[in-house]
């Protein structure tokens, strides 16, 4: 019998009348029957009688790989580190980045898209996640790689972040492989700056494999080179990007000299509860029920695929959310759901520097020391012009007794809004994105029903209805 090709489905007969669904996404395999879908395993690890009876026992156990490839934790040592066993450490020793504030000019710095993959860390004979759990790629795969650490993202493409991570958990080495891309930054065990880092990832590998590719960086000019290229990216689809410091050298964990740049920020929670849907979402999830680091507990309801609504992430799992700002009482606005995170055991802490606005120009700019800058590579194709609208509040004055002005700007396919009023010696200041949609119903009792529903749906979400 053929194996189901990527994206295929079969129905399958079970006991008595039933009929089950088998499918297979991204190299991951799922069934429709109770029994897949009620085991504790994350989807990439579960199976069933039906899968087996389909693909084979061989085939289910070469899939999920032996006791012994549970993607437990790999000790390794820090590159470049002398001692006993005793001194190894759990995880490779990775550069991680802080969120930018827009207090920190960026000119001069070097810019480069941040990828939607899986960060992995190549110690010369294997690929390791940050936790130090090992990825089980084929050889061909590796085989141009060099004997010498590398850091990178394994990468299918933009929007595909779910998929990725399916193939990549996967011990099978499969040959799904074919559809990925490892995305090389940075070189750990140079001890040079940047710069001389990235020159030697360039002579390692550049050229060296189809699956292997170092990543392009660019030279900030100021912040509207900045703000036109995070626009451009997020146009793709893209997350953002990652600003790295000059001439700066490779350290182990958060360093302030290599920045994320998001119009929306992402972080951690962890599951502790599954909130039922209503609507068109009764009888699965409507929202999930998070906890960050510090206590914070809220709902995240959008962004769920509907496989992910009927088999969602398990309690206790991490999940990455992404938020437009923080309300007064720290609880993240508008949080949206991008993934389950393998790579990570509890949800880090959020910090959000509130003087990052809508506006760049709200924040005070705070030159941050400019080492040497290299010499800018050639520059990327010009973009189109930002466009903006700012217009005066709705009385007409310009001057500075106005009690309420609002001002609006339109990047790509979003609108953002700044407002500022006054009151006596105080200012207040509301910012944010903003969107209408309109649909008309052929009666008004046919528009009451789908309000009643729509509401419904929100409120299952985690939407709680207030006083204008």
């Amino acid at each position: 019998m053929p194996d189901l090709g990527d994206g295929d489905t079969c129905e399958v007969k079970g006991s008595g009348s039933s009929v089950y669904t088998l499918k297979n996404s991204g190299g991951v395999y799922s069934c429709t029957c109770p029994a897949w879908a009620h085991q504790s395993l994350g989807i990439e690890r579960r199976t069933c009688k039906h899968l087996r009876a389909y693909r084979g026992d061989e085939a289910e156990k070469e899939r999920l790989g032996s006791a012994e490839l549970t993607g437990k934790p790999v000790r390794v040592r820090e590159p470049g580190v002398e001692g006993s066993e005793d001194d190894d450490v759990e995880g490779p020793p990775v550069l991680l980045a802080h969120s930018w504030s827009m207090s920190i000019d960026l000119t001069g710095w070097w810019l480069s898209e941040k990828l939607d993959g899986v960060r992995a860390y190549w110690d010369g004979k294997q690929f390791l996640s940050r936790l130090g759990n090992r990825f089980y790629p084929p050889p061909w795969f590796v085989e141009a790689l060099p004997d010498h650490p590398l850091d990178g993202e394994l990468w299918g493409g933009r929007k595909l972040f779910q998929r990725t991570v399916g193939i990549v958990k996967r011990q099978d080495q499969s040959p799904l492989w074919k559809d990925l891309l490892y995305v090389v930054f940075d070189a750990p065990a140079h001890d040079g700056t940047f710069e001389e880092r990235i020159d030697q990832v360039k002579r390692a590998v550049e050229g060296k494999s189809e699956y292997v590719r170092v990543h392009e960086h660019y030279v900030c000019t100021g912040l509207d080179h900045l703000r036109s290229e995070l626009s451009r990216v997020e146009a793709l689809g893209g997350e953002g990007l990652m600003a790295r410091q000059p001439r700066s050298r490779y350290e182990a964990g958060r360093s302030n000299t290599l920045l994320k740049v998001k119009s929306f920020r992402d972080a951690e929670a962890r599951v502790i509860g599954h909130a039922a849907g209503a609507g068109r979402h009764k009888g699965r999830l409507g929202a999930l029920e998070v906890e960050l680091a510090d206590g914070t507990k809220f709902n995240v309801g959008t962004g769920f695929s509907d496989a992910e609504r009927q088999d969602p992430p398990p309690l206790g799992s991490i999940i990455t959310f992404r938020f437009q700002e923080l309300s007064t009482g720290g609880v993240p606005r508008f949080p949206a759901y991008i993934g389950v995170r393998i790579d990570a055991t509890e949800p880090s802490n959020l910090t959000v520097d509130r003087s990052a606005t809508a506006d760049p120009s709200e924040a005070p700019v705070r030159h941050a020391p400019q080492p040497a800058r290299p010499a800018p590579p050639p520059a990327p194709p010009a973009k189109p012009a930002v466009t903006t609208a700012p217009r005066v509040a709705p009385d007409g004055n310009a001057g500075t007794g106005s009690k309420l002005r609002r001002f609006e700007m339109t990047e790509g396919d979003t609108r953002f809004f700044w407002e500022i009023s006054t009151e006596g010696t105080t200012h207040r200041v509301r910012y944010g994105t903003f969107s209408t949609k309109v649909k008309r119903f052929e009666s008004e009792e046919a528009s009451g029903e789908a309000l009643g529903e729509r509401i419904g749906e929100k409120i299952a979400k985690g939407f709680v209805e207030v006083e204008e």
